[in-house]
């Protein structure tokens, strides 16, 4: 049983998912989770497709007693963060991930800044997944990242998927007060709730309730 029952990083059809949005929340109930996030791509969601998906994410949450936030899956590219102010403002939250495949860690470091600094963006995506094949950054780098966070009020998830980010990094989030959150990034309804490895993670690091994105709704 999980002390801190959310998965705030989920996939459906909507995007690369593969399950519907019932079948996601159904999922979650299963698991026993106190909340669920369904944040399906971005790129994916243009026009009609986001309106339906965000009333199918309203129908169903109105239907469970798990509560279900909306929220998306962004790019961050050297433009920027790819979710307009218009389609945020609908949405519980943003999470913003760095899905470029870029030749060095310092490139990711400074796309992890400028989602940072997006006003419409509050949770950074699988930190670090890419940095067994492209380097580790220096812990500067990474130490200035978090300050970051803590100055814009951002948040970092926890992903059970890509098992990122490290102990020393969620350990002086706790410290900083940076929030966090729980990530299954799940494509399947089956693997919704798949997030003991970011809780043993986090509770290792000495984090509460009080460090949770979301910790009032658990």
């Amino acid at each position: 049983m999980l002390e801190f029952p959310h998965d705030t990083h989920t996939h459906s059809v909507y995007s690369d998912g593969v399950g519907g949005i019932m079948e996601n929340v159904a999922a979650a109930e299963l698991r026993g989770l106190s909340l669920v996030g369904i944040s399906d791509h971005t790129h994916y969601l243009g026009g009609k497709p986001f309106n339906r998906y965000l009333r199918e994410i309203r129908r169903w949450g109105g239907e469970s007693d798990v509560t279900v936030l909306a929220g998306i899956e962004a790019n961050v590219t050297w433009e920027g963060v790819d979710v307009p102010p218009e389609i945020a403002g609908k949405l519980d939250y943003v999470i913003a991930s760095v899905h470029l495949w870029l030749d060095d860690p310092g490139e990711y470091i400074k796309l992890a800044e400028l989602a940072l600094l997006d006003e419409n963006v509050d949770v950074i995506g699988h930190f670090g997944a890419s940095f067994p094949y492209i380097g580790y950054p220096d812990g500067e780098d990474l130490l200035g990242l978090i300050e970051l966070a803590e100055e814009r009020g951002k948040a970092f998830e926890i992903s059970s998927r890509y098992r990122v980010p490290d102990l020393d990094f969620v350990r002086e989030c706790v410290r900083r007060g940076v929030k966090l959150t729980f990530a299954s990034d799940a494509h399947r309804p089956e693997d919704v709730g798949n997030v003991s490895w970011s809780e043993r993670l986090f509770r290792k690091a000495g984090g509460t309730k009080e460090d949770l994105l979301f910790g009032e709704l658990l």
